[in-house]
């Protein structure tokens, strides 16, 4: 560990905020939800930290774009000037993580002395507002759920591969398959992680739904439970339709203690370690495993010199069951201990790419509260961007400053060869994993199914809306279709479509 104590990195204030007025078009604009989270988390932390900001890094939004570029915007509304202002490019799920790692890393080389790290999110503002102008209900207004431009769309649009709810199921059916469970036993796993996260959520003043549910009212369709991409319904996907917003300040052991912190409200930053996957989501090693997830949960662990036994609560990202199923299984969490503290992207509320900082605020709570160790493992983009750290309400003896959090080499080598993408193919292959597509009421619209050919090549095909025999086969559960036999046959469209052998 570092000796010198204006090395060692502290969290000393956290603040977030849920913003649900009773009509959403009254509700505040990220700008000024990330100020009422930082001056909470300034007041949380003893008050005078923001005018002592050398760092303020912000988590980009996708709510209201025309606010873009936020740092200005953000340190006049809170009266400050920090000389260090960044806004990430893109809202990835890791950011938080990542800013925080940074910012850890800038205060042990003696660059920054104070930062801040904050984001929001006000889509349910924003969808309001959209249907006023544009008609329509809010949810048509849907950001995240909003259709690509189909009158020259890539080959992952044709084949209805364009957003996260698109494809995170093509790593859950193709993990259950894995991992040779069932139907019935993959989505009683599902089920089971995310009743103990609205439970968490139930207990959490700062989640978006404070109402604990069942396995089964999770993972059973209902009206109020529509199937959104299978097997996965409404309750158990990311909730992004929220107004929220959450920060933290991050300073040396020093600082703190020349305020007069006291010892029992800091919270040490342990290192961290990040690696990803390949931004093209066709250029795949696998979809039953990932490497980069993998690498950056062990070198975690390793570079703080811990087991998966020394930790009292871990935040396993949740914007779909497939990453915190995966997460787990690497790191030996038992499936009935809550992998979360805030409560998970469906009942914690899931605010893009700033759902990290509200675990960071909530893991900080909890640590002073009644743990030592926590470790949050971050994901973002397509099950694309890892990161994880450690936090700790004790000093970590292993934990050093400035440390890399780059793991990209060790995750390369732990990777599989990626197969050929052949668009033109058509013929014969082997269902690599798939999805099937519902309407809002329900029903199914159509399906998608990653495919390899004799050669190992990858193609993709639809399932049509109206084969129901195939419809049938791929979602019944009495067998597992990851596997079978089909044929890729070119339909009028120009696109094609999945036959079964």
């Amino acid at each position: 560990m570092n000796n010198d104590p204006a090395r060692v990195p502290v969290i000393v204030g956290v603040g977030q905020i849920n913003d649900r007025p009773s009509d959403p078009c009254d509700g505040l604009d990220p700008v000024a939800l990330m100020a009422a989270a930082l001056q909470l988390a300034d007041t949380n932390g003893g008050g005078g930290w923001l005018e002592a900001l050398d760092s303020l890094t912000i988590v980009d939004q996708i709510a209201m774009r025309h606010l873009n570029p936020l740092p200005q915007k953000l340190s006049a509304a809170l009266g400050i000037d920090p000389a260090h202002q960044y806004q990430t490019p893109l809202p990835m799920g890791d950011s938080p993580i990542m800013l925080l790692n940074e910012a850890a890393n800038r205060i042990g080389a003696g660059e920054i002395s104070v930062a801040a790290v904050v984001g929001a999110e006000a889509l349910r503002t924003a969808m309001k507002l959209a249907a006023l102008r544009q008609g329509g209900s809010a949810a048509d207004h849907n950001i995240m759920r909003a259709r690509k431009n189909k009158s020259a769309p890539s080959y992952l649009a044709q084949y209805d591969l364009v957003a996260p709810v698109d494809c995170y199921p093509i790593y859950e059916n193709a993990t259950r398959a894995a991992w040779g469970q069932t139907l019935a036993e993959g989505q009683a796993e599902s089920g089971s992680i995310w009743s103990l996260f609205s439970e968490v959520a139930a207990k959490n003043e700062g989640a978006w739904i404070r109402q604990a549910k069942s396995a089964e009212e999770i993972i059973q369709p209902s009206a109020d439970n529509r199937p959104i991409a299978f097997p996965y319904t409404k309750l158990m996907v990311a909730n992004s339709s929220v107004n929220q917003g959450a920060g933290f300040i991050i300073t040396s052991l020093a600082e703190a203690r020349r305020r007069g912190m006291a010892e029992g409200q800091l919270i040490y930053v342990g290192n961290g370690a990040a690696a990803h996957e390949s931004d093209d989501f066709l250029s795949r090693d696998r979809y039953d495993a990932s490497a980069g997830m993998e690498v950056s949960l062990r070198e975690t662990l390793g570079l703080n010199q811990m087991e998966i036994s020394d930790f009292d609560y871990a935040e396993l990202y949740s914007c779909f069951p497939c990453v915190p199923k995966m997460a787990r299984r690497i790191l030996d969490w038992p499936v009935d201990r809550p992998a979360t503290v805030f409560g998970g992207l469906t009942f914690g509320g899931g605010p893009i790419g700033n759902y990290m900082s509200h675990a960071v605020v909530s893991m900080v709570e909890q640590l002073r509260a009644t743990g030592t160790n926590g470790l949050l493992f971050a994901n973002g983009g397509y099950a694309t961007h890892n990161h994880a750290i450690v936090l700790s309400s004790k000093p970590i003896a292993s934990a050093e400053f400035p440390r890399s959090f780059d793991y990209q080499a060790e995750a390369n080598a732990a990777r599989g060869a990626v197969p050929m993408l052949d668009e033109a193919y058509s013929g014969p292959g082997t269902a690599e994993s798939y999805t099937v597509f519902y309407n809002r009421d329900g029903t199914p619209r159509d399906g998608t199914v990653i495919a390899r050919n004799a050669g190992g090549a990858r193609f993709c095909a639809k399932i049509a809306g109206d084969d129901q025999a195939s419809i049938a086969f791929f979602t019944s559960g009495e067998h597992e279709p990851v596997g079978t036999s089909g044929i890729g046959e070119r339909g009028e469209d120009g696109l094609l479509y999945w036959k079964r052998t």
